[in-house]
């Protein structure tokens, strides 16, 4: 069985959901542990009861880690739970010995084919990370951090264990939003670790981590009924920088990076999230469980800024609810429009 773990506030239920639903088409058996970092996520997935998910409490992580609380009122709320990053897959380990690996996943993330090729890369590794992967003109971002924190494997090994400590200690001297002295909220510090921590491994796997900052270099196509990469099949997107625009239209998040998505990979790798998404939203609103769209950061660590909002004369939506973009948008394909629940 995999064992995964995750955390989300209210605002990203639907991703959440579009994360458990995904691993549920391609993952035999799994099973995913999700801290609730508020009230609003707890009590959804309470009425949601799905027999996949553990939750947990907020107070629980703290009460087990009082240092959390020590040092909660000197960041914002995204940087607290930034925090809380590298406490989750301890917290696991520590308390169920039947877990072997856990491996944290960011709740943006969104699988297209079984994972096993990853867990066989990782071997008898203690530690299992993802580059970034950036382009040569995009290599300014490794300010942000060489590593991406949206999937982190750790097995139970002395040798984790170590590296899960020297990464709270870190987080707990100094998290926030911002590039400061060689560091960036918890994800610059994975920087270290193939060094500081021997046996780290480093996934080479090109159908992992695929994300709007090295879609330019992950050529994506169709082969034999299935969705591969430079030959290997897609096992997850990062769908960093999504958001509704309007009721039809979703900002892609591709324009921080000048990337140009083309029409394939809008139908067939965009248009399952954008789909699930809405199916998210809808099972939601049946619970009376309305969560507000994400904003800005979320709970999403980014390698570059965020993406700028759309303005009034790039969107326009008519009394049939036939929604227009300029023809400028529409060429650089950094947003989807939905009709009738598909992507055209």
């Amino acid at each position: 069985m995999y064992e995964f773990c995750t955390y989300f506030d209210d605002r990203y239920l639907g991703r959440a959901l579009a994360l458990i639903g995904s691993l549920r088409r391609t993952c035999p058996r799994f099973r995913l542990w999700a801290l609730c970092l508020n009230e609003g996520a707890r009590q959804a997935l309470e009425m949601l009861a799905l027999p996949e998910v553990r939750a947990i409490q907020l107070a629980e992580l703290e009460h087990a880690n009082p240092a959390l609380v020590q040092v909660k009122g000197d960041r914002s709320p995204l940087e607290y739970y930034f925090t809380c990053s590298p406490f989750l897959p301890s917290f696991i380990l520590d308390r169920h010995e039947e877990v072997g690996t856990i491996t944290y996943l960011d709740a943006d993330l969104f699988f297209f084919a079984d994972p096993a090729p990853l867990f066989r890369e990782m071997g008898s590794a203690p530690v299992a990370i993802i580059g970034h992967r950036f382009p040569a003109r995009l290599a300014a971002l490794e300010v942000y951090g060489m590593f991406n924190v949206g999937w982190l494997s750790f097995r139970r090994d002395a040798r984790a264990f170590e590296c899960l400590a020297w990464w709270q200690q870190r987080c707990l001297e100094w998290c926030y939003d911002r590039v400061e002295d060689g560091r960036f909220a918890d994800q610059k510090y994975l920087d270290d670790w193939p060094t500081s921590f021997p046996g780290t491994v480093e996934l080479k796997n090109g159908g992992a981590g695929v994300a709007p900052w090295n879609l330019e270099t992950s050529p994506i196509r169709a082969a034999g009924g299935r969705i591969e990469v430079a030959g290997q099949p897609l096992v997850f997107f990062h769908f960093h920088g999504v958001k509704r625009v309007s009721a039809r239209i979703y900002d892609l998040g591709l324009a921080p990076y000048g990337v140009r998505a083309s029409s394939f990979v809008v139908r067939r790798v965009y248009g399952p999230y954008l789909r699930a998404l809405g199916d998210a939203e809808h099972a939601l609103a049946k619970l009376g469980v309305c969560a507000p769209a994400p904003h800005r950061r979320g709970t999403q660590r980014t390698p570059g800024h965020s993406p700028a909002g759309v303005t009034g004369d790039q969107v326009w939506t008519g009394r049939r609810r036939r929604v227009w973009l300029s023809t400028k948008e529409i060429l650089r394909r950094r947003y989807a429009l939905v009709v009738g629940g598909f992507v055209p």
